[in-house]
């Protein structure tokens, strides 16, 4: 789990990024969190109460189960799929993963690379799909976590009925995407600089101040107006034991694909991908090349990287319209 704090250094509570019930899960990515809401009930502000109260699960749902998972960044967490889980609990089981290195999954001093992060989203959704009697689940992924969606759905595919990639990264002009099967673009010499005690914790303590935490934003989203909970949460979450591991890893380029395009070309399920057009993430030169794939949907807004922030509602019920057509498991 995560190291041992040094002698007199303190660490904020950590809170619930989600309501409903957060549960663990042993794996081969290591021990694993995740949410879940599988009946009704009234959200709360994690970051004001501190606490989730966990709901027993309810009836069974027809539908599939929803599972949603949050970006890679130096302050990622479960709380960045908020507006989404709290929009389709009650109607849909779903569920929310943290990632290795993030929220209350392990945060140990490890090597992050994709397969690791490929592993948890596989133990989770056999997780999912057992307690659903099997059935394939729909998920979404937001930013670089696409690629690692993309990559369990092409490692095991009966495991999906449909996948949504939001913001993907993968698809700017810049990128080849056909580099070797499971290689990634780490940099070793720039991680050994990044990492090396004492300055890894001071640089990840410069990265996550709140004032450097609300550049970043502002910069995500392309605009001053930015959601004060998800800061709020984000300052909280980069001050926990271990959290600068897998961000000085991301920072690195560990956990970006050489073969992403390649993996979104091989996708045989529905796939909507939707993005913004302000901020630093607006490059998709490579999504006209999906575009008039009959199992694909891109669907473009007027905001920054996180639409389902921006326009809540409106993505949301653009998501249940993309569930409901379709194919049934």
């Amino acid at each position: 789990m995560s190291e041992p704090r040094p002698a007199g250094e303190r660490h904020p509570v950590l809170p619930h990024a989600l309501p409903g019930e957060r549960r663990e899960l042993a794996s081969r990515a290591g021990p694993l969190s995740y949410y879940a809401s599988t009946s009704t009930g009234a959200p709360t502000s994690p970051v004001a109460t501190r606490s989730t109260q966990a709901t027993s699960p309810g009836e069974p749902h027809a539908a599939p189960p929803v599972l949603l998972l949050h970006s890679m960044n130096a302050a990622g967490s479960a709380y960045e799929v908020r507006p989404l889980y709290e929009r389709l609990r009650g109607e849909r089981a779903v569920y929310a993963l943290d990632f290795p290195g993030f929220g209350f999954s392990e945060r140990s001093e490890r090597e992050y690379v994709p397969r690791l992060m490929t592993d948890a989203v596989h133990a989770v959704v056999a997780e999912l799909r057992a307690a659903h009697g099997g059935a394939p689940v729909d998920a979404l992924a937001l930013s670089l976590s696409c690629e690692f969606l993309a990559r369990a759905a092409v490692e095991r595919p009966t495991d999906y009925r449909t996948l949504a990639l939001v913001s993907p990264t993968g698809f700017s002009g810049a990128t080849r995407g056909d580099g070797p099967p499971g290689a990634h673009r780490g940099i070793r010499p720039l991680h050994a600089v990044l990492a090396a005690r004492p300055w890894a914790r001071a640089l990840f303590g410069a990265l996550t101040r709140p004032g450097t935490i609300r550049y970043f934003l502002q910069r995500t989203y392309g605009s001053k107006r930015i959601d004060e909970d998800l800061l709020a949460y984000d300052v909280l979450t980069t001050h926990q034991p271990g959290a600068e591991h897998a961000p000085l890893y991301f920072v690195s380029a560990f956990l970006f694909s050489q073969d992403a395009l390649r993996l979104y070309a091989t996708l045989p399920h529905p796939v909507w991908m939707t993005h913004g057009v302000r901020g630093d993430f607006t490059d998709y030169r490579r999504a006209k090349d999906f575009a008039s794939r009959p199992n694909w949907r891109i669907d473009v807004y007027d905001t920054g990287a996180l639409p389902h922030f921006e326009r809540a509602d409106e993505f949301a019920r653009a998501y249940r319209a993309f569930l409901e057509a379709a194919p049934a498991p």
